[in-house]
């Protein structure tokens, strides 16, 4: 994927279906690789505190191997895919993973896919929804060792926004948690 500055960030969010305004807040915007390599974090995401750039993650939009090919034990209607080109305001709010890590929970509903074709791609086809499912922004372990990056996604995205460098994450997670609620704006890498 290629590099953007803060102004080519900052003018795609504002051309976005949805757009209202630059949160004032912290938020996240999310670019999902063209590439879309399977089962790996290839994706970046970015935390702005209103058009001010705070840092850059890596990480995934899309579903892991375990819920792109074993879709039926989260949803026999498919893995979430979340709808990229859109703005998703006040979305999140801080919370637990599963009960086990600390993470940006789903208050809002979203706009998803649901991807049943096992092809080891995620892709945005067929109905779209508009619902609460638990689309998250969480890391990719429950240890706390801050040195862990992973490589694959695994079981580790079912939909959800996962950052595959432990301390990175944490460091913008302090920054959301700041915060009652945590606006989103993904779009398809341009």
């Amino acid at each position: 994927m290629k590099n953007y500055t803060d102004k080519q960030v900052l003018d795609k969010a504002e051309s976005i279906h949805g757009f209202k305004c630059i949160p004032s807040e912290y938020w996240l915007f999310g670019i999902r690789s063209e590439a879309d390599v399977y089962d790996e974090f290839d994706d970046k995401f970015f935390v702005f505190k209103g058009r001010e750039f705070i840092m850059s993650l890596t990480g995934t939009t899309n579903a892991g191997s375990s819920a792109l090919l074993n879709y039926s034990k989260y949803n026999p209607l498919g893995t979430a895919i979340l709808k990229s080109d859109e703005w998703y305001y006040d979305v999140w709010s801080p919370g637990l993973h599963k009960g086990r890590m600390r993470c940006l929970k789903q208050v809002k509903p979203m706009f998803i896919y649901r991807d049943n074709n096992k092809n080891r791609k995620s892709e945005e086809i067929g109905k779209i929804y508009y619902k609460m499912v638990g689309i998250e922004f969480h890391a990719s372990t429950y240890s706390q060792d801050m040195s862990f990056i992973r490589k694959l996604i695994g079981g580790w995205s079912a939909g959800c926004q996962v950052i595959n460098d432990t301390k990175r994450y944490y460091e913008a997670l302090e920054l959301f948690e700041t915060q009652k609620t945590t606006s989103y704006c993904l779009v398809k890498e341009f």
